[in-house]
């Protein structure tokens, strides 16, 4: 089981890092949300279990993350609408467990105006997003409090609105214009291993002093989802359905927003008929692998608490 969470992790660790994907909708899409909520308001009740459970997550999205930064972020830019479908039909697998979630009282009309106000929210928090550059770099290293100050800011404020499920938090980097630093200083982390390795000591200290703007971002973020894994653990067990009928517009926005960043954008408009419906079949198997990895994803851990 904590192979499959590992996994699980990597995936919520990948939505962490590429724009318009959002980690606590993909904690969503593979049945963990709410059990990492418990986790971590119990945490003081049952340190040891609650340990057990977070930690092959923890260190799945630590690896989804370091991978996306060099990898994943160069595949989703050479192959966008594959990658792109393949996160939209994650995100239509999940689908089912908000159905469920939404069918646990009685339906009325109001609720849909959650649904509305959830959409209409996340795709203007998207929109303000647009605004800001991925390779906008504006604290290249830390070298005062001033910068640790900026980046304790944007790990609370990030991290604590990502948390409510659908709000990406790349697209909140993106609305304080710090994307470019927090993922510059990630990939930093990664390529100070290597010039370690090949003896570069100069560039490996260059290296390093962005790195440690990694270390007050962790500290801010950590503080930013206590503070609002303790808030959705309310509203969870008092307004359950009602968080899902919210939840479920986010899914409509997550899908709209995929589909406009990653497939709409880059479809091609020229081709003769047989290569556009080739590209339509290629469309479809990315959708169905998505929501075929999302279901084995969700099945192991149907019947495990936290």
């Amino acid at each position: 089981m904590a192979l499959i969470n590992t996994i699980k992790g990597f995936l919520i660790g990948i939505a962490l890092v590429i724009p318009g994907l959002s980690g606590s909708i993909f904690a969503v899409v593979v049945g963990l949300y709410e059990k990492i909520l418990d986790a971590i308001n119990n945490f003081r009740q049952d340190k040891k279990k609650a340990i057990k459970f977070l930690f092959p997550i923890g260190i799945g999205a630590a690896i989804g993350i370091l991978a996306s930064t060099k990898i994943i972020l160069w595949v989703c830019e050479a192959y966008p609408i594959q990658s792109y479908l393949f996160f939209v039909g994650l995100v239509i697998g999940s689908i089912p467990l908000v159905l469920k979630k939404m069918k646990k009282i009685p339906f009325k009309p109001v609720y849909l105006l959650v649904s509305v106000a959830a959409l209409a929210g996340l795709t203007l928090l998207t929109k303000l997003g647009e605004g800001g550059s991925d390779a906008y770099i504006a604290i290249p290293a830390l070298d005062s409090f001033d910068d640790a100050f900026a980046m304790l800011f944007a790990g609370g404020f990030s991290v604590s609105l990502m948390s409510i499920p659908g709000v990406s938090g790349s697209i909140m980097l993106m609305v304080i214009n710090q994307y470019g630093t927090v993922y510059h200083a990630v990939g930093q982390s990664v390529d100070m291993v290597a010039y370690l390795i090949k003896g570069n000591w100069e560039a490996a200290n260059e290296a390093f002093r962005s790195t440690l703007l990694i270390i007050p971002f962790m500290v801010g973020s950590v503080v930013g989802i206590i503070l609002v894994a303790k808030l959705m653990g309310y509203l969870l067990k008092r307004y359950e359905a009602q968080v899902y009928y919210g939840v479920a517009g986010v899914v409509v926005s997550a899908i709209i927003t995929l589909f406009e960043t990653g497939v709409v954008k880059f479809w091609p408009t020229t081709g003769n008929i047989g290569s556009q419906l080739g590209l339509i079949v290629m469309a479809v198997v990315c959708v169905v692998v998505g929501i075929v990895c999302t279901i084995f994803l969700d099945s192991p851990e149907e019947k495990e608490t936290v």
